[in-house]
């Protein structure tokens, strides 16, 4: 990236943004009266209706799930993409140019220029589409063999887009001249190089191609597997790293297996390009493979947000050989386990198989047994680690509890700490007590959380007076604006509402805002409490329990019912006060709560007043 985009373009993005155009193409949609729309979520199974789109304020809440937000949150959540892919995607269809500030945090990438983006990706798409042709052409008999030997079809090689890169010096790159590109645009991409003399050359030469693609589903580089003997470059060659190709990134397959990593709350990892073809045709969808680098922390990122922050149900299955070069791979992972808060597998194929050979030999129903045969990565990695030692020996005995005790320390859920140190002493042939003083002795207990004030019960009718101010807030801001405002946190006694009371107060107030998407992005940014955060898309959404148009009258109304029980609290307070009181012996004082008593009064009845009308 080449710095933040500017707020004045995520804003015009958002206005010229249409949520119920955005949202149709993934939800059908029905009028729900009152200017909303409802259709079945796309984000839970579900039989009945619960997903609601408000047109006029550009947000959307689902009653079932609690998903919300506005057009940009809806891209984000059902194309797993970060917040500026998806606000590149939607500027793209509004037309909109978008500009980026320069942070001043550069990190020595390659560094992308405004509207630099968009191109390379078209000079990307126009690449898969040439490579993808010649696949088909008399020179690409050794590429469609080489599939074929794998046990890939004509049909698979299109489903994936494979291709071929033709023997000519240049074929790429003249015929991305001839439709515009630049030749610097061509470089940048990583698609071509500068010869000696000057001119182009294509990367990728005689070949076999699989494109690229990210989360969006947009071609960002291309892996190349040699065909041929006399082909002196490495066995695969990929995208150097360019503005839109980061390697550490990069999980090849991710465009088809992100649904159902989503979905099934597993993510499979493999080592190459026709794995990950052969786990999908078998049926395991949610396979990925890294390129050209080990697995590492920025691809856990990525995995992270399909697997919305990793629940501890989720599952990470990595499917590396046995060998001794398998088993240290699955010890690096081992140690970005711990980032994970999901389960983490390894699945290791008989004779050392990976999944494309484990299909040829075994069939389809072999590839998934092998996923659904894995075995917990901190057991194989325990294993492993013991097998270096002689254990009949004192000291083979105590190498290995030493080596083995940081791995069993390292374990994110306290429970199974000590029973893998039992297993652990078992598998040593010692006392109990010696290992789980080494495993403590590596072993950090957890901070404990700051203590939390015990939320006030609420009453329902409250709750509701509560919850109808801030949807005020929310939806009207023009008309609730400073009256909301001269009403502070006092009257709210359900913890998410005083939360978020806070949170518009944080902003400046409802005064300064104007109805739309932005507002409520902005209060749902400002809170840190993630049941404000939820509460906000569903307070946005919600219908108010008023007949028409909420109005000024109404907001009153509403402000006035919600101080009321604040206000006859404090009065019955001071009634017991002056009853407890000698108005002689302390004049002063009584005198004191008798002015407040008195103005107090006068203004719970204002409040009666106004409040006239109900809920």
């Amino acid at each position: 990236m080449a710095g933040k985009i500017r707020d004045e373009d995520i804003a015009l993005v958002r206005e010229r943004t249409s949520i119920v155009d955005v949202i149709s193409e993934h939800v059908t949609l029905k009028s729900a009266g009152g200017g909303n729309m409802k259709g079945l979520c796309p984000f839970h199974d579900e039989k009945s209706a619960s997903f609601n789109v408000s047109s006029a304020r550009g947000v959307f809440y689902c009653f079932g799930c609690g998903a919300g937000g506005d057009a940009i949150s809806f891209v984000q959540q059902v194309e797993h993409l970060t917040f500026v892919e998806s606000i590149e995607r939607l500027a793209v269809k509004a037309g909109i140019q978008l500009h980026y500030v320069d942070t001043g945090h550069g990190t020595g990438a390659p560094r992308q220029q405004p509207g630099q983006k968009q191109r390379l990706l078209a000079a990307h798409n126009d690449a898969a589409e040439f490579y993808a042709a010649q696949l088909g052409g008399g020179g690409a008999r050794a590429a469609r063999e080489f599939l074929a030997q794998r046990g890939f079809g004509k049909d698979a090689a299109v489903d994936y887009g494979c291709g071929f890169a033709p023997e000519g010096w240049d074929s790429l790159s003249r015929h991305l001249r001839q439709k515009g590109y630049t030749s610097q645009e061509l470089i940048t991409a990583g698609l071509a190089k500068e010869a000696r003399s000057g001119s182009l050359i294509d990367r990728f030469r005689r070949r076999l191609l699989w494109p690229i693609k990210d989360l969006a589903g947009d071609v960002i580089g291309f892996g190349a597997r040699k065909l041929y003997e006399d082909d002196d470059g490495p066995k695969y060659l990929n995208t150097p790293e360019t503005p839109l190709y980061k390697k550490s990134h990069v999980l090849y397959g991710i465009e088809h297996a992100k649904k159902e990593i989503a979905k099934q709350g597993r993510a499979v990892i493999v080592e190459g390009y026709t794995d990950v073809m052969a786990c999908h045709l078998a049926g395991v969808q949610t396979a990925v493979a890294t390129c050209g680098t080990a697995f590492g922390a920025d691809h856990i990122n990525v995995l992270r947000r399909l697997l919305h922050d990793l629940n501890t149900n989720g599952e990470i299955i990595f499917t590396f050989d046995g060998d001794a070069a398998g088993q240290k791979a699955a010890l690096r992972a081992f140690a970005d386990d711990q980032k994970f808060a999901s389960q983490t597998y390894i699945a290791v194929g008989p004779d050392g198989m990976d999944p494309c050979e484990l299909r040829l030999a075994r069939g389809d129903a072999a590839v998934r047994d092998l996923v659904a045969r894995r075995e917990l990565l901190i057991t194989f990695a325990l294993r492993s680690m013991l097998a270096r030692y002689d254990l009949n020996t004192p000291d083979g005995r105590v190498g290995a509890l030493k080596e083995a005790a940081p791995l069993v320390a390292q374990i994110k859920d306290r429970t199974l700490g000590p029973e893998y140190a039992r297993k652990l002493a078992g598998d040593l042939g010692m006392e109990i007590e010696p290992v789980l003083r080494a495993v403590q002795s590596h072993s950090r207990g957890p901070a404990q959380p700051p203590a939390r004030k015990t939320p006030v019960v609420t009453s329902e009718p409250q709750r509701l007076v509560e919850r109808e101010a801030l949807k005020l807030a929310l939806q009207v801001p023009v008309i609730a604006g400073p009256m909301f405002d001269s009403v502070d946190a006092t009257p709210y006694t359900y913890a998410p509402h005083i939360e978020l009371r806070l949170a518009i107060m944080a902003v400046g107030g409802v005064s300064s805002a104007t109805a739309g998407a932005s507002w409520i992005e902005l209060v749902r940014d400002a809170s840190d409490d993630l049941a404000a955060k939820a509460l906000v898309s569903e307070l946005a959404v919600e219908p108010t329990r008023y007949d028409a148009e909420p109005d000024s009258r109404y907001v009153n109304i509403v402000l006035a019912q919600l101080q009321l029980p604040t206000v006859d609290r404090r009065l019955a307070e001071l009634k017991g006060g002056l009853q407890r009181l000698n108005p002689v012996e302390s004049k002063d004082e009584y005198l004191r709560l008798a002015a407040e008593l008195f103005a107090l009064e006068q203004q719970a009845r204002g409040l009666r007043e106004q409040a006239v009308g109900g809920l």
